[in-house]
């Protein structure tokens, strides 16, 4: 009898208590990645990688694309997530456009270890992307242990450049307008149209006109010089100011 009072007193009093005292769900954990995923948002970054640089309105590969974004263009963090394997930044990007990107496309300061990602990257490149990409490394990560091997190969693919500017601008230049002009004519090579895109990221080319060639005005290597003098890219970026002085003498004694 005694057992038959006590439970159904049980079942009379258990419905009055708080829900929390009758069950106490567990306080679900936090995730490791979790306060990671909270630092990145409001976070600074600059897309690199246009190979990844889609723009989509979900975090998926499969969404549709709504554009692809240009190297250099600065974006805003406001989310994260992981779909297909991949992990996924929702960006702000200007001037309204906002979407949700790879996160292997875009580079940061924040972000450790983006510098020798983005140096692993530049080495791989080629042509006129290999340069703008250094020059977008070296706004982005001014005190980076990378900068100054970057610095030596930035000046030697210039002066590299230079070299295939110096026989295009003597093949396209019309050699009659140039005769028929009282212009001098150096000022018809360095007005050379295809120095257009190098001016744009502040790249100044030398001209030589008795030997018709472009040069690279070496800043790069002077920078090295300058703030990195007991390296052994100083060694280097010393040897090649020394050859560009050269060249820039070269033939100009005799006129």
């Amino acid at each position: 009898m005694k057992f038959v009072l006590s439970t159904l007193f049980l079942c009379l009093v258990l419905p009055l208590l708080p829900v929390s005292a009758q069950k106490r769900r567990p306080v679900p954990k936090r995730t490791a990645t979790e306060p990671a995923k909270i630092r990145e948002i409001g976070q600074i970054a600059v897309v690199m990688d246009e190979t990844l640089s889609v723009l989509r309105p979900k975090p998926s590969l499969f969404a549709v694309p709504l554009q692809r974004m240009r190297r250099g263009r600065v974006v805003k963090i406001l989310g994260v997530a992981e779909a297909d394997g991949i992990k996924f930044f929702r960006i702000s990007a200007p001037p309204g456009n906002v979407g949700w990107v790879q996160s292997d496309a875009v580079f940061a300061r924040y972000r450790a270890g983006d510098d020798a990602r983005l140096a692993k990257l530049i080495q791989s490149m080629k042509g006129f992307d290999q340069i703008e990409a250094a020059f977008e490394f070296f706004n982005l990560y001014p005190q980076s242990p990378f900068r100054p091997p970057l610095l030596l190969l930035f000046g030697d693919l210039i002066e590299d450049a230079a070299a295939k500017l110096s026989r295009d601008a003597t093949n396209r230049l019309d050699r009659a307008e140039m005769a028929a002009s009282a212009a001098p004519l150096h000022s018809y090579y360095l007005n050379f149209v295809s120095l257009d895109r190098y001016r744009k990221i502040g790249i100044t080319f030398l001209f030589n006109p008795s030997t018709k060639q472009f040069h690279y005005d070496g800043a790069s290597w002077r920078e090295i010089v300058a703030k990195y003098p007991g390296s052994t890219e100083a060694a280097e970026a010393e040897k090649r100011l020394s050859d560009l002085n050269n060249k820039m003498a070269r033939n100009l004694a005799s006129q």
